[in-house]
């Protein structure tokens, strides 16, 4: 017993040591033995993320290709045409000059800064001099002026627009954005420009509660939760830990959705409000909150388990993964296929490796506590889910996409540090919503926002769900190709 519990707790100062000093990649020397006394096909490289075009088992090595100005230029972007003249049209000795033609010299790039100008809005009137000679009343008809995004307020559309690029895509907090406001002729208090991204994000409402309610119509999503802070809400301490909650369609799905949710719990009981009306396949990490999720089928991610696996194997030394590598990599391959294709080639290949796998997990003799025991549990209990992969070729092998959406909110947490109020925390979740949706479906984040915060004031103030579908991101882009290709 005694040696047992040396055992753990030197594994546990390994893994630390590992942590702190050694290096950060998932990737290992391919020379070691695994666990499965293979030397082929060894988890050598990180983890694919599914943004790779190609993948192979062996690592070939590739001439870098030298980036050419023409290939890091926009070929839309705007030319101005400079033709420097010569001073004195004359030759040194008084004769007039010809032109013969030009010789190009360079090219320049030049930045133009954002600036400012004041809109005065007036409302033209009228009056009709025949019906006041009729009656004597004089009959005015004024201009019906379009409605402001925020009543009493100078915020317009590009300006919020602006302010939520910067904190949302470029993860400047608003404190930080301030100055350069003023800079260019704008003071703005905190207060202020808070109040406009939650104002400008209760505009939005209407739609993403229409995202949310389309999102459970798809047949395949998956979902993952990370902590935040919110320091003023009901009942607990401004250190206590609040979650944003994300569900998203597939990476293959036509109309992608990415959605987040602010929760001040991460009980069970908001996942179900979350997938309330969904009846698909969900996957997910292993957290039991999922679990009760009534007409949903859960199906595991190997990522996770991969993810695991590698760390317990840094302290043991050997690997266990490299089954896991060869099914990443043959997932790669399979990307661009089908639905059914895939489904047919994991029933194919992937079950004989999901069997080997399986076996050594059976039959390791490691300790219970130990982490590379822990990680044989977690695996162990996520089975049945994990086997589900076989059955739907709709879904990737991994929740990595939901993990690079979330990585997008942590990044800006890890600046703007937390939320000051829930409504602040539900402001996020809302733009966040239409920042990621409109990255999944290609189309600039930035014009989104703005067309967004333009048009949805100008519809009635209870539109129904036909009016605000015209908004969703697709269309959007597909209203865009149509004028592009008009031009």
């Amino acid at each position: 017993m005694l040696n047992k519990k040396v055992q753990e707790q030197a594994e546990i100062i390994d893994y630390l040591t590992q942590k702190l000093f050694g290096k950060k990649s998932e990737q290992v020397d391919p020379n070691q033995l695994s666990l499965l006394d293979e030397d082929d096909s060894v988890f050598t490289q990180p983890e694919q993320t599914g943004q790779e075009n190609h993948i192979s088992n062996q690592v070939q090595p590739t001439k870098k290709s030298h980036k050419t100005r023409q290939a890091s230029l926009n070929p839309d972007l705007p030319v101005k045409k400079t033709i420097v003249d010569v001073e004195h049209k004359q030759c040194p000795h008084g004769h007039r000059l010809v032109s013969v033609g030009s010789k190009f010299v360079r090219q320049e790039l030049h930045f133009q800064p954002a600036k400012l100008y004041l809109e005065d809005i007036y409302a033209n009137t009228y009056k009709c001099p025949n019906c006041e000679s009729i009656d004597g009343i004089a009959h005015l008809i004024q201009a019906s002026v379009p409605k402001a995004l925020i009543p009493h307020s100078l915020g317009s559309a590009s300006v919020i627009a602006e302010i939520i690029h910067q904190k949302f895509e470029q993860g400047v907090p608003l404190y930080r954005q301030l100055k350069d406001w003023q800079r260019m002729g704008l003071e703005l208090s905190e207060t202020t420009i808070s109040n406009w991204v939650i104002k400008g994000s209760q505009v939005i409402e209407p739609l993403y509660n229409l995202m949310r309610k389309e999102l459970v119509d798809h047949a395949y999503l998956q979902g993952d939760e990370t902590p935040m802070e919110v320091l003023h809400e009901p009942g607990k301490l401004p250190t206590a830990k609040s979650y944003m909650w994300l569900a998203r369609t597939t990476c293959h799905d036509i109309n992608p959705l990415v959605i987040y949710a602010y929760s001040q719990t991460r009980a069970s009981s908001f996942a179900a409000e979350l997938y309330h009306g969904f009846s698909g396949v969900l996957q997910c990490d292993g957290y039991a909150g999922y679990n009760n999720l009534e007409g949903v089928t859960r199906l595991g991610c190997f990522a996770h388990v991969r993810r695991k696996f590698y760390d317990a194997a840094l302290v043991k030394g050997k690997l266990v993964i490299a089954l896991l590598n060869q099914m990443f990599a043959l997932e790669q391959q399979w990307q661009h296929l089908s639905p059914h294709m895939r489904r047919r080639r994991r029933r194919g290949r992937l079950r004989k490796l999901l069997k080997k796998f399986w076996h050594w997990i059976d039959t390791a003799a490691v300790l219970p506590k130990a982490r590379l025991g822990k990680v044989i549990v977690y695996a162990q209990n996520n089975r049945v889910e994990l086997n589900r992969i076989l059955d739907y070729g709709a879904i990737d092998l991994s929740n990595n996409a939901a993990e690079r959406n979330m990585k997008s909110l942590v990044i800006g947490r890890k600046n703007w540090l937390f939320s000051t109020s829930q409504a602040g925390a539900k402001a996020i979740a809302i733009w966040m919503s239409i920042i990621e949706s409109a990255k999944a479906n290609d189309i600039n984040p930035y014009d989104y926002v703005q067309y967004l915060l333009e048009m949805i004031p100008k519809l009635p103030t209870f539109a129904n769900e036909a009016q605000l579908a015209v908004y969703f991101p697709w269309n959007y882009k597909n209203m865009i190709t149509k004028l592009t290709q008009v031009a």
